[in-house]
């Protein structure tokens, strides 16, 4: 009849681990920021426990019965309050209480063990999580040792005569295995079985073949993480999943970062192939496409600036020396000196003309070659330089052409960043950069 009783007990308990895992896969699926290897201050390392069940002598292993056949099945209740030191590993302190009796109808001999309170410091260890997809453990199966201290106070009743010993506190050790259940963030369900080992003088039967007396306490309760909601609970943490979790994150930001560099690097491929496509001159006039105004010019043709060509009068050319003197040179690095532009165009500034006058008598009176460089900073993209730096060389062209010199002997060139003479990494150096160089010839 009793083992009866047990295998009923036995089925209630294993449905309501089935329906309680059930819930928790639905439950506590979701993912906590947790990195692998991170120190117990990043998260939640203690708990406390709440549970109630029931106790008697029996315990579904089937031995130490200490020859009582009917067992009273009492309420018992406990709390526990526990350290984890790792997700697998932590101490706890619990409190148990209630009471354990039982009948001999043979000899008519009963007792009652009362237990106002025990003491016990055990050892838990989590033996493993059976969903390690999650990286909150889900099903974790448990088993813990300890010992404790034990305050009884028993009475025997034989023949009808009761006798009630006096109240003693003894050694006890208690084993508990069960499974715990992530229900929510930091909330467990417990459910276990505990087997305790008691002084001798538990049932009231002093001496006998049993050495120790047993009880057994079947348990259900919440286990509560303590702490800030910002932190996950240690004990639910599965360092496995934590660890594939975050060697998937980083690989999204490294691919992240690929395919920036990537879209970077196509853009820039674009834009070189645009300042290719703008440098072009297919009729090899000297004068890019871009700004050639009299394309497919013949070769050998003198153009001006504008790429058109130019008209030139029959007349007896008189080859002569020239001669690029001191003075010379005076007046061009004084030009170059004084010239200004416009912030970012390729406007020159009124102060500049006195200056490029000078360049522009010297041009023809002597009929000198002038070879004009446009260069800029770094600042900006090449494309934007490029173009500036020919725009304002083209620009001091059209001025010394506008003040009567031979556009045929001038040459405009814009060569951007490409050509430093000093540093970009400060104001002076980028300021020297921004330059028009004259060369005479």
């Amino acid at each position: 009849m009793i083992r009866n009783k047990y295998k009923k007990v036995s089925l209630m308990i294993a449905a309501g681990l089935v329906s309680s895992a059930s819930f928790a896969q639905v439950a506590h699926s979701t993912i906590e920021g947790t990195t692998p290897f991170a120190p117990s201050t990043d998260y939640k390392t203690w708990s406390i426990g709440l549970n109630a069940g029931v106790l008697n002598q029996s315990n579904i292993f089937g031995f130490n019965r200490a020859g009582f056949d009917k067992l009273d099945h009492n309420v018992g209740y406990s709390a526990y309050i526990k350290k984890y030191i790792s997700p697998s590993f932590g101490l706890k302190a619990q409190y148990l209480g209630g009471k354990v009796g039982g009948k001999n109808e043979t000899t008519n001999a009963e007792f009652e063990a009362k237990m106002p309170w025990s003491a016990a410091l055990s050892a838990e260890w989590t033996l493993a999580n059976t969903n390690w997809r999650f990286v909150n453990s889900i099903i974790k199966p448990y088993f813990s040792v300890g010992v404790g201290a034990m305050n009884f106070e028993t009475t025997s009743t034989i023949g009808g005569t009761s006798n009630t010993a006096e109240e003693q506190t003894k050694l006890y050790v208690p084993v508990d295995a069960g499974l715990k259940f992530a229900i929510a963030k930091g909330v467990n369900l417990d459910l276990g079985y505990q087997i305790n080992w008691a002084n001798q003088d538990f049932d009231g039967i002093a001496g006998g073949q049993y050495k120790n007396d047993l009880f057994s306490y079947a348990h259900a309760g919440l286990e509560f993480a303590l702490g800030g909601s910002g932190k996950p609970f240690l004990g639910n943490s599965n360092p496995a999943a934590t660890l594939a979790a975050d060697v998937n994150k980083k690989y999204d930001e490294i691919k992240s970062e690929r395919d920036a560099l990537i879209a970077s690097n196509n853009e820039l491929k674009g834009q070189i192939a645009q300042i290719n496509n703008d440098l072009k001159d297919d009729d090899g006039d000297g004068v890019p496409n871009k700004f050639d105004k009299c394309p497919n010019t013949p070769s050998g043709v003198q153009v001006d600036g504008a790429g058109c060509p130019i008209t030139v009068k029959n007349e007896t050319k008189v080859i002569e020396k020239i001669v690029v003197t001191e003075e010379d040179r005076k007046v061009v690095d004084e030009a170059i000196k004084n010239l200004e532009f416009e912030t970012g165009k390729s406007t020159i500034r009124s102060t500049s003309y006195s200056s490029l006058d000078r360049v522009a008598a010297i041009l023809i009176e002597k009929n000198f070659s002038l070879k004009l460089a446009g260069h800029t900073d770094n600042t900006g993209s090449l494309q934007t330089n490029l173009r500036l730096s020919k725009e304002r060389a083209e620009a001091v062209k059209a001025y010394l052409v506008s003040k009567g010199a031979n556009p045929s002997r001038i040459e405009a060139t814009g060569y951007g960043p490409n050509q430093p003479i000093a540093s970009n990494s400060t104001a002076e150096g980028r300021q020297q950069n921004r330059r028009v160089e004259f060369t005479l010839y």
